[in-house]
């Protein structure tokens, strides 16, 4: 939770920045080779092969990966200590500890730490270790110093350091890999067998708030740890990815920064998470919006630094090949400066929510709303970038003003419920008005659908949200028409949804970029979600049950999948993707009837999106969104 490391099927960690999510990589073969960085702890072999087995300890995201050799079988166990206990030493920290099941099996590690996103070679070191103590190794590059304690000399060819052993049946090994400022000194040393304990008892005691016991509930507590895993403990902030510049279109040049805090990604997690029983850290993300946007609301940005950092210039680094061959590799987003009006609503939502679920108030919370309100009472009018960052015209996009309202709507009901001053008549006036643009300028009746924007003929996967919001009712024929016109212009041969299209009738590109992009997974959960709020359950249980497959072997989606070559593609593990499957198979389990034995959501549990509650009326039925 400060950081995260990517580990190949064949036992290399080949991504991973440092002392941050956002921090320069100290491994970043993932987008070079191994040159740029990475470690391998793998039984030792001339060419590296795939683990055997590979998953998760029970709920947590402790790493378990295992190779059958000739001569017995090997287990390394991957993680990152929490460091949450009182005292603890605030490092990121890698602990990966090999333990021989049977036989003997000659082990090998090969650590080539390259900081600076794979560019530099840092100068290695061997302080004095302490009696008895581990191996000690230091490799310091200006700022940065990588220190490997282990119980094996290591050798150091060129800022390569390489050990083999032999571990026979019951050896447990252990390397523990720590970050730490160059200026500060050594890290203290740390005993991996405790760290390991107090690990899984972090992870098994969060998994267990989880309020949420349906069938689906594999997929939904994998998803929420891997959510809690993107989240920047020391600020409450929630990096959408933990990767940059993982191709949405292989080979070309989709390549994007992901390590930061967008607004509406961490708005949806928040959601995600207080629906399941996690308040704590609602109330943290809370308090980091409210740091964030501090002294300027008027002026927010779709994305921030973890930390609330507004600059994030977007530069490319030419030395790296690229995620097999794809460039440019970016750092930085260029898309922090972009208006995309459709936040406002996302960020008056996620407040609405916290607000009604149970997080302690906050009384700036509800004056920061009022003046995002405020704002968009002027603005909304406006053309923007739209929820997909169109590095191209800006335009009326229909999700951006249903968002709008969206916000509106949710201020209003934060005055009737609390009796707290303000305009409501003419703010429900501005709802109204919103509404009826939306429906005048954005509805193509001819095709009885929705379109992507004012005046356009262009479907957009974004119109899926319009009954999920509460902006029409789910059995509105508008409502049903558009989610069928999706269905029909918008989705591969596999049922799944691309965002909009990319190339007009005669090839162009209509986006500004080259290439094509695959489907959006996020898009096609929403399918899902549209599918039974009309009504087709079985079918929407059928997409969801074809979503799920497409995860890797151990649970985790990037954003895209790619129905040419049939792989996930894009940023990894993706926050945006993991979000929409938690809301999919909450309101699948409250269709219920396919599956007798889930039971309904405990007293703490939020309702379910569509699932009209007592005090509402249809039209305002409480669905992802409103969620009230």
């Amino acid at each position: 939770m400060q950081t995260a490391a990517l580990v190949s099927r064949d036992g290399a960690v080949d991504w991973m920045c440092a002392p941050r999510f956002d921090s320069p990589a100290l491994f970043a073969a993932l987008l070079g080779t191994d040159d740029h960085g990475s470690w391998h702890l793998a039984p030792a072999a001339d060419h590296p092969r795939p683990a055997d087995r590979r998953r998760y300890r029970g709920d947590s995201l402790i790493l378990e990966q295992e190779w059958d050799t000739d001569g017995g079988t090997v287990r390394v166990t991957d993680f990152m200590p929490t460091a949450v206990r009182a005292g603890a030493d605030p490092v990121p920290r890698i602990v990966r500890i090999v333990e021989c099941l049977s036989g003997t099996v000659t082990m090998r590690s090969t650590l080539s730490p390259r900081p600076g996103y794979g560019r530099t070679r840092p100068a290695v070191t061997r302080p004095m270790p302490a009696p008895g103590g581990p191996h000690r190794l230091a490799a310091v590059a200006g700022p940065d110093a990588i220190w490997l304690d282990s119980p094996h000399h290591h050798t150091n060819t060129n800022g390569t350091l390489t050990a083999e052993f032999t571990a026979w049946a019951g050896d447990r090994t252990a390397y523990v890999l720590t970050y730490r400022e160059s200026h500060r000194g050594a890290p203290p040393t740390v005993d991996a067998a405790d760290e390991l304990v107090r690990t899984v008892r972090f992870w098994r005691e969060w998994a267990d708030q989880c309020t949420y016991q349906g069938p689906y509930r594999e997929a939904v507590i994998r998803s929420l740890i891997t959510l809690k895993g993107l989240t920047y403990a020391p600020t409450g902030g929630i990096v959408a990815a933990p990767t940059t510049s993982l191709p949405e279109d292989i080979g070309g040049e989709r390549n994007w920064d992901y390590r930061y805090t967008w607004l509406r990604d961490a708005a949806i997690t928040l959601s995600s998470l207080l629906r399941t029983g996690y308040r704590d850290e609602a109330k943290a993300w809370r308090e980091w919006l409210l740091r964030a946007v501090a002294g300027d609301p008027e002026n927010l940005q779709i994305m921030y630094g973890i930390a609330g950092e507004r600059e994030l210039t977007e530069s490319s680094l030419d030395w790296l090949p690229g995620y097999e061959g794809s460039q440019p590799v970016r750092i930085g987003n260029g898309a922090a400066g972009q208006l995309q009006l459709d936040v406002y609503g996302e960020v008056v939502e996620a407040l609405h929510l916290a607000d009604t679920s149970g997080v302690v108030r906050n009384d700036h919370a509800h004056q920061l709303q009022l003046r995002l309100i405020e704002y968009l009472e002027d603005h909304w009018q406006e053309p923007d970038e739209g929820i997909w960052e169109v590095r191209g015209p800006r335009r009326h996009f229909v999700h951006s003003k249903v968002m709008a309202w969206v916000a509106v709507d949710r201020t209003i009901r934060l005055l009737e419920r609390t009796g707290e001053q303000g305009p409501l008549e003419r703010w429900r006036a501005l709802r109204d008005t919103i509404h009826a643009d939306v429906c005048e300028k954005g509805y193509d009746p001819e095709r009885n659908t929705f379109t992507q924007y004012y005046g356009g003929k262009e479907l957009d996967a974004s119109l899926l949200l319009i009954p999920q919001v509460g902006f029409l009712p789910a059995d509105d024929k508008r409502v049903i028409g558009t989610i069928e016109a999706i269905q029909r212009e918008l989705s591969t041969e596999d049922g799944f949804v691309l965002r909009y299209p990319t190339h007009d009738e005669s090839g162009n590109n209509v986006d500004g970029l080259s290439g094509h992009e695959g489907a959006f997974l996020a898009c096609s959960f929403w399918l899902a979600d549209d599918l039974a709020m009309i009504g087709r359950v079985q079918e929407a249980r059928e997409l969801f049950d074809r979503l799920l497959a497409l995860r890797n072997d151990v649970g985790l989606l990037a954003e895209e999948w790619d129905p040419r070559l049939k792989r996930q593609v894009g940023n990894f593990p993706q926050a945006f993707s993991h979000v929409p499957l938690i809301d999919t198979a909450l309101r699948l389990t409250a269709c219920g009837a396919a599956y007798p034995s889930a039971q309904p959501d405990g007293p703490d549990t939020l309702p379910i999106p569509g699932q009209r509650t007592t005090t509402e009326p249809a039209a305002t039925a409480a669905v992802p969104g409103s969620r009230s």
